[in-house]
């Protein structure tokens, strides 16, 4: 478990979504081959809003795309798959909760890659229980 003496940058949740990323299950990584996976301080009022949310402290991620299993090379290209973790809420449920960082972020990505592709809350508790 990395130690922090200030809050975590964008760049280290960068580092470590890269690594949390191989460290999801492989069925998981396999569905989103070639997505980005960025991280943002806050997601705007907008996305937030446009997900169902009142206020975007409570959105930790958002996947944008379209799932590879509803793809066709028929398909005009479009922007690329991406993941989004959002730093500030996910460091502020980190402290609320005392839950391992480096797990957060984790099963953050485990969460928005999973209900993406239509996963079930028992699925993605399974998959998130995995280490």
């Amino acid at each position: 478990m990395t130690r922090f003496s200030h809050p975590p940058t964008l760049e280290d949740i960068v580092e470590m979504a890269e690594q949390a990323f191989s460290a999801i299950p492989k069925e998981l990584r396999d569905l989103v081959r070639g997505a980005a996976i960025m991280v943002e301080d806050v997601a705007d009022e907008e996305t937030a809003a446009e997900m169902g949310f009142e206020s975007p402290w409570a959105l930790t991620g958002l996947y944008r795309g379209v799932p590879m299993t509803q793809k066709s090379v028929f398909d005009t290209p479009s922007e690329p798959d991406s993941i989004t973790l959002y730093r500030e809420p996910i460091l502020l449920e980190w402290v609320e909760t005392g839950e391992d960082l480096f797990r957060l972020v984790r099963n953050v990505l485990i969460h928005e890659i999973a209900h993406h592709f239509g996963f079930s809350d028992d699925d993605i508790d399974r998959l998130e229980g995995g280490d």
